[in-house]
């Protein structure tokens, strides 16, 4: 399984723990809640649909009423199919959730695992937190050497480029560090200098959307099942 196809199935597990949802509000919620599935299509979510359910972590149900007649109203198309999380389900994504590895500080997994922070243990999140910050620090001395040997050789524009990248990264560390300092605190994520959600996008992760950002809509097709 590549990492990638690792984080969408973390996610619609983590998205189903919340209720049970057809394809169409699944690709929704991951178009708008988690900025790094913004570009996916209904060919990569219905594959790992089908990987869940054949695992006994998902099962299929027959949509119906209100829900179901907004999600595809065109007529002559079956019964959506409704996806809800089964109790094996629910014990991996729980086994998921608590994962502290080198994987979860990664860009993608950090993102997809920090939506998620909300059912995480504090301790849990503090371990995630922390590396995440260790990795990014390390990227960041690595990027201070490579401009320290490189600048004379570089031309204005990719060194204001260079210039660019640690600033964000830096901005990603400040913000970590706020976060950590409020969850040893425990206070709220909000009480962190209220940048929590605005500086996710500001480092290297291209993590979750910015308030303002505007997902791109596409037809849905939810008959796949």
């Amino acid at each position: 399984m590549s990492r990638r196809s690792g984080i969408l199935e973390f996610a619609v597990l983590g998205l189903l723990r919340e209720s049970p949802m057809h394809g169409y509000e699944l690709r929704k919620r991951l178009n708008t809640s988690l900025g790094v599935f913004r570009a996916f299509s209904y060919g990569t979510l219905y594959p790992c649909l089908k990987t869940l359910v054949a695992n006994g972590w998902l099962i299929e149900e027959a949509g119906s009423g209100t829900e179901d007649a907004l999600a595809a109203p065109l007529a002559g198309r079956r019964a959506k199919i409704v996806y809800r999380l089964t109790a094996e389900g629910k014990e991996h994504f729980e086994e998921l959730l608590s994962q502290t590895g080198p994987d979860a500080y990664e860009d993608e997994t950090f993102a997809a695992r920090f939506a998620f922070f909300g059912q995480t243990s504090r301790d849990v999140r503090m371990r995630v937190l922390e590396g995440r910050r260790s990795r990014l620090e390390e990227r960041l001395e690595k990027m201070r050497a490579s401009l320290t040997r490189t600048r004379e050789r570089l031309d204005d524009y990719t060194l204001e480029l260079q210039r660019h990248g640690m600033e964000s990264v830096e901005r990603e560390v400040r913000w970590l560090n706020e976060l950590i300092e409020s969850e040893r605190a425990g206070r709220d994520i909000r009480s962190a200098g209220g940048t929590a959600q605005q500086d996710t996008t500001s480092g290297a992760s291209g993590g979750l959307p910015r308030p303002g950002d505007n997902p791109r809509t596409d037809t849905p097709d939810d008959t796949a099942s």
